[in-house]
């Protein structure tokens, strides 16, 4: 393949434009994020606390919900110091190699979120149609497993996505990313090289990681409702299907987000790219921001936990 004089080879910096099209309301923009953020890490390390210090909440499903609580923290704070650097400080700039960074942290923590959602769904399913056999099979050491799979298995996953980038890109049109971070596809759209396996692998991952967790969660749920249907009293019924209220609420929260995402930036042209953008921004900080809210709300034990810390 032919390339051009005009093409820059292997860049140090890439210049982050924040979103294109906005570039004048950025510094306004920046407030309701920063504030989404602030709630979304001290939300869900208030949470972690809560599960640290109550021995009452030590059963699987307050354990994944700790392991989702983490990735949030972790999700949220990859993205939006710098996305708020480029919005009100006007430093636009980061190194290559941190750019592949954060977008190997986001992808990586986008991942461990599918598969503990994935986890948290299996062990309601095995909790309300296998309830006599629950707690033998989700032991403290399955559950240790279970967290290390997903974090493998997605660390796995999205490495090859940096090795692809640094060994078969290495010419690119410009060094100009016209999004607020560093994501997989804005990078390999940047280059001047066939970016054909790059483009497969990355819808690769997405279908491996998002495809096979959807698959089973949603197989998990119509399951766990067919079980519940068929509970003789109401009491029982309601109690079982108040229980997955909130697993449901995180769950399409995060997938109908992610699946608009995911399909607008590889297949829809017509939508103007800070729609978009605003749109993969929105749902990058809404999961961390939510969860919190939801299981607070829904979940009894961790609401009478709540209401004691703030009364005593």
């Amino acid at each position: 393949m032919s390339i051009s004089n005009s093409t820059i080879f292997m860049p140090s910096v890439m210049t982050l434009l924040g979103i294109p099209g906005l570039e004048s309301v950025q510094c306004w923009i920046g407030i309701p994020f920063c504030t989404i953020y602030v709630f979304a890490v001290s939300g869900n390390f208030f949470l972690l606390i809560i599960i640290k210090l109550e021995r009452s909440l030590r059963e699987p499903m307050y354990i994944f919900l700790g392991m989702l609580a983490a990735t949030d923290i972790a999700l949220a704070s990859s993205i939006i110091p710098k996305m708020l650097g480029i919005f009100w400080f006007h430093l636009p700039e980061i190194y290559f190699d941190s750019c592949l960074l954060q977008m190997f942290l986001i992808h990586t923590f986008q991942g461990i979120e599918s598969g503990t959602l994935l986890a948290m769904a299996l062990d309601r399913y095995v909790a309300i149609c296998f309830p006599l056999r629950h707690a033998t099979i989700f032991t403290h050491q399955l559950i240790f497993q279970i967290g290390a799979v997903v974090i493998l298995r997605a660390v796995i996953l999205v490495a090859p996505c940096l090795v692809l980038i640094k060994s078969r890109l290495q010419f690119y049109h410009t060094t100009v990313i016209s999004h607020s971070y560093c994501e997989h596809m804005a990078i390999v759209k940047l280059a001047a090289e066939n970016i054909w396996v790059n483009k497969m692998y990355g819808l690769f991952v997405a279908f491996s990681v998002g495809g096979f967790d959807l698959i089973f969660i949603t197989l998990s749920y119509m399951q766990i409702f067919i079980t519940v249907f068929r509970l003789p009293q109401k009491e029982a019924r309601v109690k079982a299907f108040n229980t997955c209220i909130a697993h449901i609420c995180v769950f399409l929260q995060f997938y109908l987000l992610a699946f608009f995402s995911f399909f607008t930036h590889r297949f829809d042209s017509h939508i103007p790219p800070y729609i978009h953008i605003l749109f993969s921004s929105i749902y990058l900080l809404v999961p961390p921001f939510l969860n919190p809210l939801v299981y607070g709300a829904k979940t009894k034990q961790i609401r009478i936990h709540v209401v004691k810390i703030f009364c005593s």
